[in-house]
């Protein structure tokens, strides 16, 4: 956006080529249209279609039509084509790892970088000299683990989005493009640490206690890494920053990861923050970051509550039990979780 705008932006990323983050494998509807707009079609990269999502928790499955198609795509796929379209459009890339950041001076590894406005877009890992307040006496932690191709998983998994709940814990399954599944989860701390600190020994005590996870892990599945990211500050958005510094995704607010609304976020006040600086400059940042937090207030608090309910089954049994004699109930949470 800054570059097509006429501006002469710098992308620093750390990576020589896009790795695979460990959120983000969802795409809702808005977020295809945002993304169409910026010319990128994630059907033609071969992402999976999601019309349902399918809750499984206390008491029966509950399954519900999304009110419209969304896609499961790897960030890793996302990611490259996004680069891509950056540099296509005239934005530079530098390969370098940001250690620090004090006002607008950037230091990195290799390099300290001057800049006259920065667009901070280190989602969930902090940068010093820019850190998210951590408060929770038990932080919620986030673990990944990618699930190999089969016939069993695709036939499981096709045309749909799987929320698990359990005590102090929930995941996400989809589908990707390479047939592979994300298994996304985000965990209390106190849980993992029961288990050792050991995710995989997490997961195979949640596997034996819900026979629905334990069909989506086939064998093979130890072998697989678990990759991790510590303490998540879901629920935290901040309104407040300094002139020249754009707080963009995760950066500026986490929402909680069931709500699938993660890349949305960052897509949105991405595209907000370049149309703010192509209109006002450095000086934009303090309005846009105040206005960006004000639209996000409303999903937030919803998909907080939402969150809370997911990770107690006694607060959830009876709030799944009115969506199934109501299933817009649930319809309307998902809609009150998006953005404009």
């Amino acid at each position: 956006m800054l570059a097509r705008g006429g501006a002469a932006p710098t992308l620093v990323d750390r990576e020589a080529e896009p790795g695979d983050a460990l959120c983000g494998g969802f795409l809702g509807w808005r977020t295809v249209e945002r993304l169409r707009d910026l010319g990128l079609d994630p059907p033609a990269l071969g992402a999976q279609p999601v019309e349902r999502l399918v809750l499984f928790g206390p008491g029966k499955p509950l399954e519900t039509r999304l009110p419209r198609r969304g896609w499961g795509l790897s960030r890793k796929a996302l990611d490259t084509r996004l680069r891509a379209l950056a540099v296509e459009a005239g934005a530079d890339l530098a390969i370098d790892t940001v250690r620090e950041i004090d006002g607008l001076l950037v230091t990195g590894r290799d390099k300290v970088w001057r800049a006259e406005s920065l667009f901070l877009a280190s989602g969930k890992h902090d940068v010093r000299g820019c850190a998210r307040p951590r408060n929770s006496r038990d932080p919620a932690l986030g673990l990944r683990l990618r699930l190999r191709p089969s016939r069993g998983l695709a036939r499981r998994l096709a045309g749909r989005i799987e929320l698990h709940l359990f005590e102090l814990a929930y995941g996400g399954i989809v589908l990707h493009e390479d047939g592979t599944a994300n298994l996304c989860l985000a965990v209390r701390k106190s849980l993992l640490a029961q288990h050792g600190g050991e995710p995989h020994a997490l997961l195979a005590a949640l596997a034996g206690r819900h026979p629905h996870l334990a069909l989506r892990l086939e064998p093979g599945w130890t072998e697989a890494r678990v990759d991790t990211v510590g303490a998540v500050p879901y629920g935290w958005s901040t309104g407040e920053t300094i002139a020249g510094r754009f707080r963009l995704g995760d950066q500026a607010a986490v929402i909680p990861s069931l709500a699938g609304e993660g890349i949305d976020i960052a897509l949105a006040s991405g595209v907000g923050a370049a149309r703010a600086w192509l209109v006002g400059g450095p000086e934009a940042a303090p309005a846009f970051q105040a206005g960006l937090h004000r639209q996000l207030r409303g999903p937030m608090e919803w998909a907080g509550n939402a969150w809370r309910l997911a990770e107690r089954p006694a607060l959830a049994r009876p709030a799944l039990a009115a969506a199934r004699l109501a299933p817009s109930l649930l319809t309307r949470l998902i809609e009150a979780t998006r953005i404009a």
